[in-house]
C-alpha cells in the first residue's frame, strides 16, 4: 500500500472448488472500485434516481435554483477509484479475462467439471478513491483508509446462477472461503478490521498474544500485517495513524476490538460503549445463536455504519445513543448476512429487517425504560411508505427501486415487521424459537425466503406460504375495521368487515364498563392454526375461523352493548393494519 498516492498492488491466489453439478466454463469477479468513476453506473444513477443519497452528492446553486451533483461524476484522474486485473491464470495457463464496468468476465482455460477445483491466480493494481460511500480515503471524520470492497473478489454462483451485480451503492452476496492476506503498509498505521491476526508481537498497536507482553517493533519503513480469516464472505479492513485501540472480552471469550479516532470530544462515548456492546452480543448468542469466530471489530470508518466479517466500519463522532444503535445494527448483521447470508441484493429485507428486528430488541432489553412495542418505529415508517403510493413488492431487487427511501422502508422497516407481526400470528416464543433454528440449519448456507417461511412453520405448525406470498411478493395491504356493534336481545353482535387484500387471523379485546376484560380469536382458514393465548390472564374464546373469500365475520358475546366501553381489533398493535382508526369502538 503506497499511502503517499493512494495506491497499490497485489497478487491473488484462489483456489475455487465447482460444489454445483453445473460444468463451469466462465466465471465473475467484482471489481467494486470501478464504480467510483466519471460516467459508471453508480454515476449515471445518482444522476437519475429522484432521491440521491445525500453522502453521494454535492449541492451546487445554479441561478436561483439548488441542485444536487453527483460526487462521483466530479472525481479527478488521482481522486477515482480503480482496479486494473493482469496476468489471469488458471492452473498456471493464461485465460481470457474481459473488465466490464465492475465486473470482470473470465473466460476459462479449460472447463471447471462437477465437484472438482481449480487454481486461479492474478496481479491488481488499485487506487483507492476519495471517499463517497462506505469504502474510499480521506473521509469527513478524517480517518484515512477504509478498505471495503477492495480486492478482486469472485462472484456467487449457486442454484440459481452466477450473482455478479454491477455495482451501483447498494448490497453485496459473496462466496465463503477461508481468506490468508498479507497487507504492508507504513509502520505508522494502525489497522483493524476481518480476521486474526498473526503477527502481532511484530506489529504492536494494541495487538498482542494472549499472556503475552508484547515487544514493540524496532523503527522500520513499512510493517506487514498478516491476517488470517476462515469461512468468511469478506474481507474489509481500514487504517489511520490515530486509532486508538481497546480491547474488551466479550461472551464465549471473544475479543472485542474498538477502534476509534483519538479526538477528545468521542473518546468517553467510546469508552462507555464497550460495556454495552458486550451485552448486546450477549444477548445477540441467547437470541439466535453463538456468535462463531473469536473476535469482532468496531471501527471508526467514516462513513453511516455498514457490515463485514468480523467488523464494522462505522462513523464515530456522534453522540452515544447513535454510536451505540449504529453498533448494535451493525453487529446483528454478523448473524444474518455474515453467517446466514442470504442474497442480500435479491432479498434484502432478509438481511436488514432481521438485523433490525433484533436489534429492537437488544436495544429494549438493555434500556433503564423498556417499550411495550419496541417496534413502533418501523411500523410508522412502513404506514408512511403506503400512504406515499410509491411502495413496491419486497420482491424488487434492491438495485431497481424506483427511489431510495422507498427501498430503505421496504427493507429495513417492512422487513422488521416481517418477523414482528409473525410474533402476532404464531406468538413471541415461537419466533424466537424459529430464529435458533433457522440459524442452526442454515448458517453458512445463503438461505432464501422459503427456508425462514419453513423453518416457522415446522416450529408452529401452522401454514404461512400466504404470509409470505402477500408481505413480500406483493403490495397488498391489511386492513380490517368494525363494522357494526348492535343490540340483540341480552346480547351483543359484533360485525367485522375485511377491507384490505391481505388475510390475518384477528384478535379482539373487549373491555366492559365493569372494569373486567375477555378476548376473542378468529383463526385464519388458510393458515390451519390456533396460536395461544398471546394474554393468558385474560380469558379468551376461540370462535370459528374467517376464510379470506368473506369479507365480513359476526359474532356475538352474551352482555348487552350497555356493558360494553371499548372493542379493539389486535390490542398489542403488531398486526400491520393500515387504518388503525377503524379498528376501535368505544363509548364516550
Amino acid at each position: 500500500m503506497d499511502v503517499k498516492n493512494y495506491q497499490y498492488k497485489g497478487k491473488q491466489e484462489l483456489v475455487y472448488t465447482n460444489n454445483s453439478p453445473d460444468t463451469l466454463r466462465r466465471v465473475f469477479y467484482h471489481l467494486f472500485n470501478n464504480a467510483f468513476q466519471p460516467g459508471s453506473e453508480m454515476d449515471a444513477r445518482i444522476q437519475s434516481i429522484k432521491d440521491p443519497d445525500a453522502r453521494m452528492v454535492n449541492k451546487i446553486k445554479v441561478g436561483d435554483k439548488e441542485i444536487k451533483e453527483s460526487r462521483v461524476k466530479t472525481l479527478k484522474p488521482n481522486e477515482i477509484g480503480y482496479l486494473k486485473i493482469s496476468n489471469f491464470k488458471q492452473d498456471g495457463i493464461t485465460a481470457d479475462a474481459k473488465t466490464v464496468g465492475t465486473i470482470l468476465e473470465v473466460t476459462l482455460a479449460k472447463p471447471l467439471l462437477p465437484n472438482s477445483k481449480t487454481t486461479f491466480t492474478l496481479d491488481f493494481d488499485g487506487q483507492v478513491p476519495v471517499q463517497i460511500r462506505r469504502s474510499g480515503r480521506n473521509n469527513s471524520e478524517g480517518v484515512e483508509l477504509s478498505m471495503a470492497q477492495w480486492y478482486p473478489k469472485i462472484a456467487e454462483f449457486d442454484f440459481e446462477g452466477w450473482h455478479a451485480d454491477p455495482y451501483i451503492a447498494r448490497e453485496f452476496h459473496g462466496v465463503w472461503g477461508n481468506f490468508d492476506v498479507n497487507i504492508t503498509i507504513d509502520a505508522a498505521y494502525v489497522l483493524g478490521g476481518t480476521g486474526y491476526l498473526q503477527n502481532p508481537n511484530e506489529i504492536g498497536h494494541g495487538y498482542q498474544d494472549s499472556g503475552i507482553i508484547v515487544v514493540y517493533p524496532k523503527k522500520t519503513k513499512t510493517l506487514t500485517w498478516h491476517f488470517v480469516a476462515p469461512m468468511v464472505h469478506d474481507f474489509a479492513w481500514a487504517a489511520d495513524k490515530n486509532y486508538i485501540h481497546d480491547v474488551v472480552k466479550g461472551p464465549n471469550n471473544v475479543d472485542l476490538h474498538f477502534l476509534y479516532k483519538n479526538n477528545p470530544k468521542t473518546i468517553e462515548n467510546w469508552k462507555n460503549v464497550q460495556p454495552l456492546m458486550v451485552k448486546v452480543m450477549d444477548f445477540y448468542n441467547k437470541t439466535v445463536g453463538n456468535y462463531p469466530y473469536k473476535q469482532y471489530s468496531f471501527i471508526q470508518g467514516g462513513d453511516g455504519g455498514m457490515e463485514y466479517a468480523m467488523c464494522t466500519l462505522m462513523l464515530g463522532n456522534g453522540k452515544l445513543e447513535g454510536i451505540l444503535g449504529t453498533a448494535t445494527h451493525e453487529l446483528g448483521h454478523s448473524w444474518f448476512q455474515q453467517i446466514l447470508a442470504s442474497n442480500e441484493s435479491k432479498h434484502p429485507w432478509m438481511d436488514e429487517g432481521f438485523t433490525s428486528y433484533i436489534e429492537d430488541l437488544a436495544l429494549n432489553e438493555i434500556a433503564i425504560k423498556k417499550e411495550d412495542n419496541p417496534f413502533e418505529s418501523a411500523y410508522k415508517s412502513y404506514y408512511k411508505l403506503v400512504e406515499s403510493g410509491k411502495e413496491q413488492p419486497q420482491t424488487t431487487h434492491g438495485d431497481r427501486y424506483d427511489e431510495n427511501r422507498p427501498y430503505s422502508i421496504s427493507s429495513y422497516s417492512k422487513g422488521e415487521i416481517f418477523l414482528s407481526q409473525l410474533e402476532y400470528l404464531i406468538g413471541k416464543e415461537n419466533v424466537i424459537k424459529t430464529l435458533k433454528r433457522y440459524f442452526q440449519e442454515f448458517k453458512f448456507k445463503h438461505p432464501t425466503p422459503n427456508d425462514i417461511k419453513r423453518t416457522a412453520e415446522r416450529v408452529s405448525g401452522a401454514n404461512l406460504d400466504w404470509y409470505l406470498t402477500d408481505w413480500t411478493q406483493t403490495t397488498n395491504t391489511i386492513d380490517y375495521g368494525i363494522k357494526e356493534v348492535k343490540d340483540n336481545a341480552d346480547k351483543t353482535t359484533i360485525v367485522l368487515e375485511r377491507i384490505g387484500r391481505m388475510p390475518m387471523p384477528i384478535d379482539v379485546l373487549v373491555e366492559y364498563t365493569d372494569g373486567t376484560k375477555e378476548s376473542f380469536y378468529m383463526p385464519l382458514r388458510m393458515m390451519s392454526h390456533e396460536k395461544a393465548n398471546p394474554n393468558p390472564e385474560i380469558k379468551r374464546t376461540v370462535l370459528g375461523d374467517w376464510a379470506w373469500a368473506f369479507p365480513t365475520y359476526e359474532f356475538s358475546i352474551s352482555k348487552s352493548k350497555t356493558a360494553i366501553k371499548k372493542i379493539t381489533i389486535d390490542s398489542s398493535g403488531l398486526m400491520s393494519d393500515v387504518k388503525r382508526e377503524n379498528n376501535f369502538y368505544e363509548v364516550k
